[in-house]
């Protein structure tokens, strides 16, 4: 298992969730009619083809990211509303509500990523749900990730707290790496002419930082430091 993957498994404090959870992080695979599909690595598979995450690494850093908002989420709610929240439940179903993206992607040749043919019949929702269900999974981390896109992009709305955290904090970092990227790639278009290919998070937020702080002259720079670093 990936170590940041590790680390956040280890989180969950109930043995028999924490055992289930990191069974299906070791083998993300699926079997349908015989066939077993398996995907792209966890620590290679991006997380989205362009709204978010779309480079390698990017499930991993989506998971991270999205795992340290809802646990500060979790926070607000037990210190600020004196609510009761199950942490447990929150880890798990951050861990698990993309589990199988990696199996509806597939690397090009020239480094992009596109769709499998398993991801022209189901989504990766889909396919989640239907295994976690196949596996025992407790009903409650179902319905979690089940409802992450929430009621108006998935099949249902959160009808839990956790849920309900759980779909707040993907939809943040989502929303949060998707502007970085969207906002990079346009500064690198306007002070260049041509759009930068990003392919770590740290590109993106050192191009909209250098906007920030140098204006255009820095965006041109830090572009020009990325474009010369990959070629060296």
């Amino acid at each position: 298992m990936n170590s940041q993957l590790r680390k956040i498994v280890d989180k969950i404090q109930d043995k028999s969730l924490r055992e289930k959870v990191t069974q299906l992080i070791e083998n993300p695979a699926i079997e349908i009619e015989g066939r077993v599909y398996c995907g792209l690595p966890l620590d290679k598979s991006p997380a989205g083809l362009s709204h978010h995450h779309s480079y390698q690494g990017g499930f991993v850093e989506h998971v991270t990211a999205s795992t340290e908002i809802a646990l500060s989420l979790c926070s607000v709610i037990e210190r600020v509303y004196h609510g009761n929240v199950d942490r447990d439940l929150v880890v798990a179903g951050m861990v698990l509500h993309d589990i199988f993206k990696p199996l509806t992607y597939e690397q090009e040749r020239n480094g992009t990523y596109a769709t499998t043919p398993l991801a022209e019949r189901l989504d990766h929702l889909t396919l989640a749900v239907s295994e976690l269900v196949r596996k025992d999974f407790p009903l409650n981390l179902i319905h979690i990730v089940c409802a992450h896109h929430g009621g108006s992009a998935g099949p249902v709305w959160p009808r839990t707290i956790e849920a309900l955290v759980c779909h707040l904090a993907d939809v943040t970092d989502s929303r949060l790496n998707g502007e970085v990227l969207r906002a990079a790639r346009y500064l690198s278009k306007v002070a260049t002419g041509e759009e930068l290919h990003i392919s770590t998070s740290k590109e993106a937020f050192e191009v909209v930082r250098s906007k920030a702080v140098e204006g255009w002259d820095g965006v041109r720079r830090t572009v020009e430091k990325i474009t010369d670093g990959r070629s060296s």
